[in-house]
């Protein structure tokens, strides 16, 4: 099956990034399960060294990606929302964030959390996976409780920086940050900035738990995926997919703020880190994911739609307005 994607990021992502790794990473898995990805993008990118085949696409030369799909293409598979202009190859629509209040997708269009599809009036899903070859595991640790990550955009009011920080100050407990920076000095606060690769996994193997106290509906959230590898339990919050992605062995979510607070100065109760990482790693892996969107291409290649209705987001709510905790 041929199989094409656009991106015009350069890929492989070199240090920070999320949903370019989880197009690069499919593409690797179903080059391996016998199938012929094809990237049209950044011609700076590195994929045919993993047999991913470039079709090198500029936007500032080019003004139609469209006009460079192979005529022999089976399927094509965006990560955004487009309307195609010049061509009726089939197509499948992964949604990896929230819509605007009135957007409309196309009817095949999958989301990658189960409560993500429920708030586009969907029921199409497929959980995003990583590669964990990536995240080797290189210590075992006991959870002391102490010592904290927050590994988010920390610039975005709705990941919650404010009650991290919050948090570990009153309890006299220490924070790495991930994605950004505390701009207030403070003895219980290490700032690492944008990290990847081995150095965000090095931090995130120095910690205990990971703090996602999100504020918004969450649609999967890479890191709990990161952290739950290397046997971190994620403290967060009931929004989004967050309650179906951390079983009770493997942390907790808040209803409240008060709630965090407290979990963050007092252990609940022992986590096993073995069974957080065997279950993160075993659930959430890229191969899966893989596997399970060639069951999704071979629906929409039989002619099947995966909604009845074009899927949209059914608050009336604004997706990024930060909501009560």
């Amino acid at each position: 099956m041929k199989i094409v994607f656009q991106a015009n990021q350069e890929l492989p992502i070199i240090g920070y990034g999320g949903t370019e790794r989880i197009i690069f990473w499919l593409m690797c898995h179903l080059k391996e399960l016998g199938h012929q990805p094809v990237l049209i993008g950044n011609p700076k990118s590195k994929v045919e060294d993993y047999g991913i085949e470039l079709i090198p696409y500029d936007p500032k030369s080019t003004s139609n990606w469209e006009s460079l799909v192979p005529k022999d293409t089976d399927i094509i598979h965006l990560g955004y929302n487009y309307e195609f202009q010049e061509i009726d190859t089939p197509a499948l629509f992964t949604v990896h964030g929230n819509g605007q209040i009135g957007e409309k997708f196309p009817l095949n269009s999958v989301f990658v959390s189960k409560k993500h599809a429920l708030n586009h009036q969907s029921n199409s899903f497929i959980y995003n996976g990583i590669n964990f070859d990536e995240y080797p595991l290189t210590t075992m640790k006991k959870i002391s409780w102490n010592n904290f990550l927050f590994l988010a955009k920390a610039s975005w009011r709705i990941k919650n920086l404010k009650s991290c920080l919050k948090a570990v100050k009153k309890a006299k407990k220490s924070l790495n940050i991930v994605g950004g920076k505390s701009w207030l000095p403070s003895r219980y606060v290490t700032n690492y900035g944008f990290q990847g690769g081995a150095k965000k996994n090095e931090i995130i193997q120095q910690s205990d738990a990971l703090l996602f106290p999100v504020k918004w509906e969450e649609p999967f959230g890479l890191a709990i995926i990161e952290a739950m590898g290397f046997g971190l339990p994620v403290i967060g919050t009931t929004f989004g997919s967050l309650p179906e992605l951390i079983p009770d062995f493997a942390g907790v979510t808040c209803h409240s703020e008060n709630e965090f607070l407290d979990i963050v100065a007092h252990k609940p109760k022992d986590f096993d880190s073995t069974k957080i990482i065997s279950y993160a790693r075993d659930t959430f892996n890229s191969r899966i994911m893989a596997e399970n969107y060639l069951v999704i291409y071979e629906k929409v290649l039989n002619g099947e739609t995966l909604n009845s209705s074009p899927p949209s987001w059914k608050h009336t709510n604004s997706p990024t307005a930060p909501v009560n905790f």
